[in-house]
C-alpha cells in the first residue's frame, strides 16, 4: 500500500511543491511529513496555517482511502490550531475512526518536530468520501 500511496502523492503537484513525503500508509493509519523551509512560513516565523491544513487534509484523505479501499476525496474537515509550528519538520498522523460503505470519518494529529522532539500543533477531523465509479465509455 505504501508504494501505491507514494505514487498518488507524487502525482499531486502541490504535494511535490511543499516536499511532502508519505512515510506510512496502511489500514491502521497514515503518516505524512513536510520539511519546514522559509517559503512555508508566515510573517511571524510560524509554519503557515494553510500548510498545516494541507498536511492534515492529505493525511485524513489517505487514512480514508485506506479504510475504504478505493479512490476518495475529502468531503469536509475541521482543524484546530493549538500552538504555533516552529521547528524542522511537520508530521501528520491520521487514522479512520469509522468506515462505512461510502465514507469514512478520520482523525488527524499534526506535530512539529524541533530538535528531535514532537509537539502537537493541530488536530483535525474529516469525512472522506468514496469516489463514484468512472462511467463506462460505450
Amino acid at each position: 500500500m505504501l508504494q501505491h500511496g507514494r505514487q498518488a502523492l507524487e502525482s499531486q503537484p502541490f504535494s511535490k511543491l511543499v516536499g511532502a513525503m508519505l512515510t506510512r500508509f496502511d489500514t491502521e493509519g497514515t503518516e505524512l511529513r513536510v520539511p519546514i523551509v522559509d517559503a512555508l512560513k508566515q510573517q511571524h516565523g510560524f509554519v503557515h496555517g494553510g500548510v498545516l491544513s494541507y498536511v492534515a487534509d492529505n493525511a485524513l484523505t489517505f487514512a480514508g482511502g485506506a479504510a475504504l479501499g478505493t479512490g476518495v476525496v475529502t468531503s469536509e474537515y475541521k482543524i484546530n490550531y493549538v500552538r504555533p509550528a516552529i521547528g524542522q519538520e511537520i508530521v501528520a498522523r491520521a487514522a479512520a475512526v469509522h468506515g462505512g460503505k461510502s465514507q469514512a470519518v478520520c482523525r488527524c494529529e499534526v506535530f512539529v518536530v524541533s530538535e528531535g522532539k514532537e509537539t502537537l500543533c493541530a488536530i483535525a477531523q474529516g469525512t472522506i468520501a468514496r469516489l463514484p465509479a468512472a462511467p463506462s465509455v460505450e
